[in-house]
């Protein structure tokens, strides 16, 4: 447990339909077990520099990932639960795994806005699943119907 007493949940949001589906599991869960969760976002600059050299804008970036957050929580916001969100400028699952340290769980989309169609698992639910301090639960979206 953590030292506040509460079961937490750390969620990685990335507005993608596969972090949606861990968000909605790490809110019922957080309500089931009288919990909380803590929803994170993280940013990267592109790895692709700019042929003239142009400084990469990091409001832009921050604030596109506070919006992508934003959106999620409200989303969730009226379940009964507490919910946080972070947004942190880094690598996905190295924020994810910084975060665990502090979590009963992680809950992660199985794949996110990156990586290859192909794939059951992107790089980050991977590293992720790796490096984390706590179990960590991998959420597939559901197939439509």
């Amino acid at each position: 447990m953590t030292g506040s007493g509460s079961f937490r949940i750390v969620v990685g949001v990335d507005g993608s339909p596969q972090s949606r589906a861990a968000l909605d599991w790490a809110v019922e869960e957080a309500r089931l077990r009288n919990g909380e969760v803590m929803a994170l976002t993280s940013w990267n600059f592109p790895y692709i520099s700019d042929a003239l050299g142009q400084a990469w804008d990091y409001e832009l970036f921050q604030t596109d990932a506070q919006t992508i957050l934003e959106a999620e929580l409200a989303r969730v916001r009226d379940q009964r639960v507490q919910i946080t969100g972070r947004v942190v400028q880094g690598n996905a699952a190295t924020a994810l795994v910084d975060a665990s340290r502090d979590a009963e769980l992680v809950a992660v989309g199985s794949r996110g806005h990156g990586g290859f169609a192909g794939m059951m698992l992107g790089s980050v639910s991977t590293q992720t699943v790796h490096h984390a301090h706590c179990p960590v639960l991998v959420i597939r979206d559901r197939a439509p119907e």
